[in-house]
């Protein structure tokens, strides 16, 4: 588990909602390349639904951080390539920790998805003070290039990413 919490001075929220998930198995796998297969909301939200909050040692599903019905995966048959938008809802509307949620999403997706996915990651509207600020730093390229080449967040992001038993 991550826990920046000791950094920031305390836990950005002490007591988080935590729900048993419905759904216990997952069909996405890893790997990487330009493997060509179906991209559906089912594939994108069982790749992201197991990333580990970066505050507390629960899944972003457990949290309800991630949704299935806020996960939308359109295919562009005329430009070639499929569009991911994907919604999401920090644990409480101040929380600093969104943009490296975001950062975990779109990075575990970056790894597994076949080129050819325009992925989209922005807070649930209403659900964050600044959610505006927030969605442009998850979308940005310079400064998602930027977070990349910062070995102590790429720890984080690993940290949160990795697959462990049970999943």
């Amino acid at each position: 588990m991550v826990s920046t919490g000791s950094m920031l001075g305390g836990l950005i929220n002490p007591t988080p909602t935590v729900v048993i998930p419905a759904k216990t198995t997952t069909r996405a796998q890893g790997g990487t390349g330009s493997r060509a297969f179906a991209v559906d909301e089912d594939l994108v939200y069982d790749l992201i639904r197991t990333i580990k909050d970066p505050e507390h040692p629960y899944t972003l599903e457990e949290l309800q951080v991630v949704r299935e019905d806020l996960v939308h995966v359109t295919q562009d048959e005329k430009n070639g390539y499929t569009l991911i938008r994907i919604e999401f809802i920090p644990t409480v509307p101040h929380c600093s920790l969104a943009t490296l949620i975001g950062l975990c999403m779109r990075e575990k997706l970056g790894r597994e998805l076949p080129d050819g996915c325009k992925i989209d990651i922005v807070v649930h509207p209403g659900n964050h003070n600044v959610e505006e600020d927030v969605n442009k730093q998850i979308n940005d390229k310079e400064r998602i290039q930027a977070a990349l080449e910062n070995p102590p967040l790429m720890d984080a992001v690993k940290e949160c990413t990795k697959e462990t038993d049970g999943y």
